[in-house]
């Protein structure tokens, strides 16, 4: 991870963030300090490692600004650790909801998922060779050399045992190949005998819950089941059973739980779900449980020990995202110390018109490039012109602003429409090489109705 941010300066984190994000350079560029500052952090001296704490964000911006997208694919670009929750789902100790705790061991488990991925990647050519030599002993078992030769140069070779050996490697060329792909054989395939555990009386966190399985687990012997499949899917099955043999799952552990601590990223959505707002009555109700959801965050963010069933992790170093709309409660509604947890504050702009034809046209997962190759698998060749690019960002901008401004997401609600009918009639009426081509014309023709029209249901009870 080290070795990616190296490369990565600033700059080249917002380059990689406008390829998929258009506009929010505020943002863009507090995300990219703080990411550079972990490997700032990781390459100073010993003893200030411990002092350096990252700086946590709060976005603030409205829903479709690209808040999540800006934090999800920071992620990417330095290969962390990533985790989406929503603030709303917890609730104080005490009521009914999620304990704050499972966001950091959703964390470690995303970060095992990403290093045993890893490991099987670099084991992956050993594990197809291990693999390729079972199924031959299945085709084709080797021969044993006869009247106990130890199979010294001097003695003469067992013509069974050479032949045996030029089937055997003729054999591994075919599989190699796939020619023998739907050949049918008989594998063993271990299955662990995990039993589904419930607990009467009192109630029992999902940590030692997972732990008391786990334990069972490991104490039950695992037991092997025949099965018949086809050459290709032994081929799978078997990987994956080679690969794990081939891989330390105590190393894999250790290894997760450094790359959480130092590059996980945990993304708080709906902030101000849980931020109630002051009054001078002393609030009540529901505000008790969210000043109470933030409380049990405090500790998290400012730095704690987590016991996970990989071992203990300690959140000093994660770096937290809060983001919220803000709508009805202000960020000075959150509990002073919260506040102070998230010192970079950053405002996400309300997307414009001219946002909106960018968004269409630029980055590199775009609506119109989604349906481009959708159609293209039906080798149906579609096409936006420029201007229609224009009159469906202009239609989304209207309806937004005079419905419900939901932002970019806006955007799939006006393509859906205007492609609708193009998506049911392939490949039954629009067949094979036909070309689509989507005009100004047609944008009219298709979603006039859908601003005319735009919520009479609101109307109807």
């Amino acid at each position: 991870m080290t070795e990616v941010l190296k490369d990565l300066t600033p700059r080249q984190i917002v380059a990689e963030l406008d390829q998929y994000i258009i506009g929010q350079h505020d943002a863009k560029r507090n995300v990219a300090i703080a990411l550079r500052n972990r490997w700032r952090r990781m390459n100073s001296t010993a003893d200030m490692q411990r002092e350096i704490t990252p700086n946590n964000i709060l976005m603030i911006g409205a829903t479709g600004v690209g808040k999540t997208e800006i934090a999800r694919r920071l992620a990417k670009v330095a290969d962390a650790p990533f985790i989406k929750v929503e603030a709303s789902k917890f609730t104080e100790v005490g009521y009914v909801g999620r304990d704050v705790e499972s966001m950091v061991r959703d964390l470690v488990e995303q970060s095992v998922n990403m290093v045993r991925a890893a490991k099987k990647e670099a084991v992956q050519a050993r594990a197809q060779q291990l693999v390729e030599d079972v199924i031959l002993d299945i085709l084709i078992p080797p021969v044993k050399p006869a009247n106990g030769q130890m199979g010294f140069e001097n003695e003469k070779k067992d013509p069974d045992a050479e032949l045996n050996e030029r089937t055997r490697e003729r054999f591994r060329d075919k599989i190699r190949s796939g020619e023998m792909d739907d050949r049918k054989i008989e594998i063993d395939v271990l299955q662990s005998q995990t039993p589904n555990i419930g607990v009467m009386g009192g109630s029992v966190d999902d940590l030692s819950m997972m732990n008391i399985q786990e334990m069972i687990g490991g104490m039950m012997p695992k037991r092997g089941k025949k099965r018949k499949v086809t050459i290709a899917e032994a081929r799978t099955i078997l990987l994956e059973e080679e690969a794990a043999k081939l891989i330390d799952m105590d190393e894999v552990k250790e290894e997760a739980i450094r790359k959480a601590e130092d590059a996980g990223i945990i993304f708080i959505d709906e902030i101000d779900k849980v931020a109630s707002a002051r009054s001078g009555n002393g609030g009540g109700g529901p505000d008790v449980s969210r000043e109470g959801v933030q409380r049990d965050l405090l500790p998290i963010v400012e730095g704690s020990a987590v016991n996970t069933k990989y071992g203990v992790v300690h959140t000093d170093h994660i770096l937290f995202i809060a983001a919220g709309a803000f709508h009805v409660a202000k960020p000075s509604d959150l509990i002073p110390e919260l506040q102070g947890r998230f010192p970079i504050r950053v405002e996400l702009q309300s997307l414009s018109e001219d946002d909106f034809y960018h968004i269409l046209k630029e980055p590199k997962n775009a609506l119109t490039k989604q349906y481009v190759a959708m159609l293209a698998a039906e080798q149906v060749e579609l096409t936006f012109q420029d201007d229609a690019l224009r009159e469906l960002a202009r239609i989304a901008f209207e309806v937004n602003g005079e419905v419900e401004n939901i932002g970019a997401r806006r955007l799939q609600t006006v393509l859906s429409h205007l492609m609708n009918d193009f998506m049911f009639d392939i490949p039954d009426v629009i067949g094979a090489n036909a070309k689509v081509v989507v005009t100004k014309e047609l944008v009219g023709d298709k979603l006039n109705g859908l601003v005319k029209n735009r919520d009479l249901s609101q109307f109807i009870l």
